[in-house]
């Protein structure tokens, strides 16, 4: 992989965090239940994105 490819996995990681630490905020603080389970499965979906391209 070259330096772009690598920079890519890093912000999809990055904002895979985000997603959760978001989701949760919402799951708890909003209780917003569908909002917060969407974001941490869009998280869930970027990491397991992340995993097929570092194969």
């Amino acid at each position: 992989m070259d330096g772009l490819s690598n920079l890519m996995l890093a912000l999809l990681m990055i904002a895979g965090f985000v997603l959760v630490a978001g989701g949760v905020y919402i799951l708890a603080k909003q209780g917003d239940r569908t909002k917060g389970v969407l974001m941490i499965v869009a998280a869930l979906v970027m990491w397991g994105n992340v995993a097929i391209m570092t194969l």
